[in-house]
């Protein structure tokens, strides 16, 4: 097994930025090193203890997802090799199998969110309006049903510690023009359904995702940051899916549910994680990339 990386400290590269799991550093001005570290976030707050190995398993489910939607959209993904990055041995193994070289991009300033299932923030934007960020439901929709078809729900990117806000369309066409907003709808709808199909084949059920897009210096859209993780996404057994509850998950839903249970107001810092949780939530990772990927990290 890995060992445990809470937070990277990298001598050799600029340090960018840290993000809520990943540690970002500067090669050169034209590529980016990505780190993704052992860190959990739950309600837009780090929490103070990491999972083991959830950082590789994110980096190999990934990884699996961008070979898999390259001829969909093009993504960050650099040619450049960890070892002409990280020449030195021992900052390589810090990083080992949580590591990627990718191309710098101008991120778009949104979260492009598709929804297969009625859950989550949408279940309560349903309950309380009939639709889900602007895009009207059938009444009578229950907890966890599939929608009649996926559908695209953006929210705005906040920074840490802040919460993303769900944004309608017309929200989106104003920050990106319309033009680009309907090609990050669309491919985003794309990517999803062919995933949700090629998952539920597995054994999950993709309840819903969210991507991050940015373009490159010739204004080309390109899928950046992470793909269709259990980070990223709400995956479902699907043996266990039941309409009318919230399925267990193999994604850090399961955190969240525990967290639900202590008198914590969602704020920093963030409480303690007991070992059983841990535990659990590692098995949960490992199970998602075994099913999807057919690897494991041993």
């Amino acid at each position: 097994m890995l060992d445990v990386l809470f937070e990277t400290s990298l001598s050799s590269l600029p340090l960018v930025a840290r993000g809520k799991v990943r540690d970002i550093y500067a090669v050169g001005d034209e590529h980016l090193l990505i780190v993704t570290t052992d860190r959990l976030s739950a309600f837009d707050v780090v929490l103070p203890d990491p999972i083991p190995g959830k950082g590789a398993v994110l980096a190999a489910v990934s990884s699996f997802w961008f070979a898999r939607t390259g001829e969909t959209v093009s993504n960050h993904l650099s040619d450049l090799a960890l070892e002409s990055v990280l020449p030195d041995r021992a900052e390589r193994e810090q990083v080992h199998r949580r590591a990627v070289v990718v191309r710098k991009m101008k991120a778009l300033p949104v979260e492009a969110i598709v929804r297969g299932y009625l859950i989550g923030s949408g279940w309560k934007d349903y309950q309380a309006t009939g639709a889900v960020c602007g895009i009207g439901l059938p009444a009578g929709l229950k907890l966890a049903e599939q929608l009649p078809e996926p559908i695209f729900t953006p929210s705005t990117k906040a920074a840490i510690g802040d919460h993303d806000e769900n944004i309608d369309f017309s929200q989106t066409v104003a920050l990106l023009g319309h033009e680009l907003a309907t090609q990050v709808r669309d491919v985003s709808l794309s990517i999803y359904s062919e995933a949700a199909r090629y998952a539920r084949e597995r054994g999950i059920i993709i309840a819903d995702t969210k991507f991050e897009f940015g373009l490159d210096a010739a204004g080309r859209l390109v899928l950046i940051d992470e793909v269709l993780t259990p980070d990223s996404s709400r995956f479902w057994p699907e043996d266990e899916y039941r309409v009318g509850i919230s399925p267990p998950s193999f994604d850090k839903q399961f955190v969240r549910d525990y967290l639900e249970t202590l008198d914590w107001d969602k704020t920093p810092p963030g409480p303690r994680l007991p070992a059983e949780i841990i535990t659990r939530t590692g098995e949960k990772y490992r199970e998602a990339l075994k099913r999807l990927t057919g690897r494991s990290l041993e």
